[in-house]
């Protein structure tokens, strides 16, 4: 019958083991009496003093209005099909000669997009043949409640006072 030998290169990876360990909790243990370094968000340090987009940043939908302050889309469900996640719906109305929402015959009655699926792939503003879609600077979406991440056309649609301060 053999008998057991532990040799010497087990108990020192034992060893070994427990001082790491001993030097991870010393550091959290010193960095858990440091005080607290809070940023003021968004306005923190740096000579921009908040947020910095760069030019391609990919931001929350912003669906775009003409210089006459009608909507650009006109539901050609481009956007729709080009989108690999499946998250953009649309519902398309005719305009009438007393109610003019867009240029086109056709528009957009109801536009949502689904940011629980959505990727920002920006493959549906490349489709976009009116440019009626952008993406925007909008970077805070996120929500506890994921009915609040449908958002409606009403919650894209760039509004009328923006086109005027352009002009």
């Amino acid at each position: 019958m053999a008998s057991r030998h532990t040799s010497y290169t087990e108990g020192m990876s034992v060893v070994r083991n427990i001082a790491a360990i001993a030097k991870g909790m010393s550091i959290t243990f010193g960095e858990m009496l440091q005080p607290t370094q809070v940023e003021n968000y968004p306005d923190g340090k740096g000579p921009m003093r908040g947020a910095k987009f760069e030019q391609r940043f990919r931001g929350g939908h912003v669906l775009q209005r003409d210089e006459n302050g009608l909507e650009k889309c006109v539901a050609c469900f481009l956007c729709a099909a080009a989108c690999p996640a499946n998250c953009i719906f649309i519902e398309a109305a005719e305009n009438t000669e007393e109610t003019r929402i867009s240029s086109s015959e056709r528009y957009a009655k109801v536009y949502n997009i689904d940011y629980n699926r959505c990727i920002f792939c920006g493959y549906c503003v490349e489709a976009c043949p009116t440019d009626a879609i952008t993406h925007g600077h909008g970077f805070e979406l996120a929500s506890l409640n994921a009915t609040n991440l449908v958002m409606r056309k009403e919650d894209m649609l760039l509004p009328v006072s923006a086109i005027a301060a352009a002009k």
